[in-house]
């Protein structure tokens, strides 16, 4: 009986304990769905195991590199987030967000800075007052309060350099830095290549966020969308010419020479261009106006309308030298308006009347409408399209497959005796008309560079068959007469200068003779020349002289580095070169020599 009696006192204590147990684990097990259903961070995850992202998207390898260590204090955080509140958890959670996109938007930054830092020191593109700074390694570390700043800074503004948009464009601030005008819109270009979005790598934001930031950005007041506004595009990238273009409310006034396109939006931005193709030549810019183009709310009520576009550029520079004439102005008019078919207007700084007159065919041919004189207009001219500046490529020659239009030499050839209203397109041979004699015109010259024994030569000429014409270019110079005389010819020939420039006027398949003078001068006188005469169809003949057609023998003794060394004078620069063989010598033709050359030039037309 006692015995049963103790077994049942044990089975009492040992039934209260276990009662008791599974009480304890209820609460525990309580607890910790509590725990779990409240507050998901608080519970510590290894680095080993799966860890919740704050991004919601896997980050790509570099991102993974550049917030290494701020995970590390992530997961130390977490660790202690059961003492904190709900509150400075979601706190804590938002800085941590936009800290780790700071880290990785301003990786993304450094990366892209310094691929188009270098590829504006190989395009040779000076952008003046702007300052680039270099992050340091202790840059790229910082998290918490300053990459917080950074990281919303970076909406608002690019890093300091040079950043061109769609076209190329640098917009200039007030501290001129640059910014490209809408970074998120994906459509910022380097080097003809489009930039990617600074948030397009998948671990900076999440869609609804990044969405967010976009719409803010695109949407000016009223929800009026700020990307499809017709806003200047300024190029600078170009080697030869700084070039702008807008579409919309464009006003173009005299005082001070600006163009400004109105917009509806707050921002004010300027760019000052000067709208002649010798970009990096302070000379020739000297002579040229600075026009300032600008976007901005509000611009001088409107004088005339006009329902055509706009093209603004200056005759200044070099103009009134033949070869500059036409390097300069004629054949970047022709690429720059030909595509309008004369619904275009010029608006022209530095016009002098006596320039314009003489290509007054050339601008007739291109443009139905007067001509503009920017310098001396009062009025308000309005237009819904202007471009400031004109398209250019290498000087006298055209790569069709850099221009837009696809034109090329022949058809500037074909243009040009169009303008001028000149009979022969192309020269036919000399079999064809038996008793006509092959026409020579020689370009005569009277300061530098003279053929010294024209007679000789004109004599030799006729000698061989043919019929024989010397006539100079000069500046004041009835050039619709010197065209037709040009035309007329078979064969045109002359010493390095800017009278070959003529060679325009020639008919197709017909003869230019360049003489070279002495100097290692063989490479400028085809890159001046060959090459667009090769290119506008022309038989090409470059006869370089000897020391003793030179009359630099004359003045130097013949073991003068001049005669033994003269490309040492070329390392001296382009000065030295003229003054020694442009501006002192003249040529003296060796007439056995040359006798080959024109009779050269009767074998081409008999082909």
């Amino acid at each position: 009986m006692a015995n049963t009696m103790k077994l049942a006192r044990n089975f009492n204590r040992e039934s209260r304990t276990f009662v008791l147990g599974v009480f304890v684990i209820g609460c525990f097990l309580l607890s910790i769905t509590f725990i779990v259903v409240s507050q998901p961070q608080a519970i510590p995850f290894t680095s080993a195991g799966w860890k919740p992202s704050v991004q919601g998207a896997p980050s790509t390898p570099k991102a993974k590199d550049t917030i290494h260590s701020q995970q590390l204090g992530e997961v130390s955080g977490q660790e202690k987030a059961t003492e904190q509140s709900e509150l400075e958890m979601e706190r804590d959670n938002e800085t941590q967000e936009k800290s780790v996109e700071g880290e990785v938007l301003k990786a993304h930054q450094d990366e892209m800075d310094g691929e188009l830092s270098l590829a504006m020191t190989l395009d040779n593109v000076t952008v003046d007052s702007v300052q680039k700074e270099t992050p340091s390694t202790t840059d790229k570390l910082d998290s918490g309060i300053d990459m917080q700043e950074r990281s919303t800074k970076s909406d608002e503004s690019k890093p300091q350099g040079a950043n061109f948009d769609v076209t190329g464009s640098k917009n200039e601030t007030k501290d001129g830095s640059t910014t490209c005008d809408d970074p998120n819109s994906g459509q910022c270009e380097k080097n003809g290549e489009a930039r990617p979005q600074e948030n397009s790598n998948p671990a900076i934001v999440d869609p609804t966020q990044q969405q967010n930031r976009r719409n803010s950005k695109q949407l000016g007041v009223g929800g009026q969308n700020m990307n499809q506004e017709k806003k200047p595009l300024c190029d600078f990238s170009h080697y030869r010419v700084d070039q702008c273009e807008m579409y919309g409310d464009i006003r173009i006034h005299r005082n001070p020479s600006s163009v400004i396109s109105v917009e509806s939006t707050e921002r004010n931005q300027s760019w000052r261009v000067r709208p002649y193709p010798r970009k990096g030549d302070n000379v020739a810019l000297g002579h040229v106006t600075e026009v300032i183009v600008k976007s901005s709310k509000e611009g001088p009520p409107c004088g005339i309308t006009h329902n055509v576009p706009a093209i603004v550029f200056s005759v200044g520079g070099y103009t009134g030298n033949l070869f500059h004439d036409f390097t300069d102005v004629m054949l970047p008019i022709f690429l720059t308006a030909s595509q309008f078919n004369g619904e275009v207007q010029f608006v022209i700084t530095q016009a002098r009347s006596w320039w314009m007159h003489k290509y007054l065919h050339v601008f007739q041919k291109l443009s139905r409408y007067e001509i503009i004189d920017f310098d001396n207009d009062d009025r308000v001219h309005c237009f819904k399209h202007a471009t400031v500046g004109l398209r250019a490529q290498m000087e006298f020659t055209i790569d069709p497959s850099q221009d837009p239009n696809g034109h090329s030499m022949v058809d500037f050839g074909r243009f040009m005796r169009s303008a001028y209203s000149l009979e022969r397109d192309a020269m036919t041979r000399i079999e064809e008309y038996p008793r006509r004699k092959p026409k020579l015109l020689m370009i005569s010259r009277r300061q530098t560079r003279r053929l010294t024994n024209v007679d000789e030569i004109v004599q030799m000429a006729e000698e061989l068959g043919y019929e024989v014409v010397v006539d100079e270019a000069d500046v004041g110079s009835d050039i619709a007469r010197f065209a037709k005389i040009i035309n007329s010819c078979d064969v045109m020939m002359g010493v390095h200068g800017a009278g070959l420039t003529n060679l325009v006027f020639l008919p197709e398949n017909a003869t230019i003779i360049q003489i070279v003078p002495w100097g290692g001068l063989e490479g400028i006188a085809m890159f001046d020349f060959g090459n667009g005469a090769k290119a506008m169809k022309l038989n090409y003949v470059q006869y370089s002289i000897s020391v003793e057609e030179s009359t630099l023998t004359e003045i130097y003794p013949r073991d003068d580095p001049v005669f033994r060394d003269p490309i040492s004078f070329h390392q001296r620069g382009w000065d030295q070169i003229k003054e020694t063989f442009m501006s002192k010598q003249n040529v003296k033709l060796d007439k056995s020599r040359f006798r080959n050359v024109l009779w050269k030039a009767l074998e081409h037309m008999m082909q």
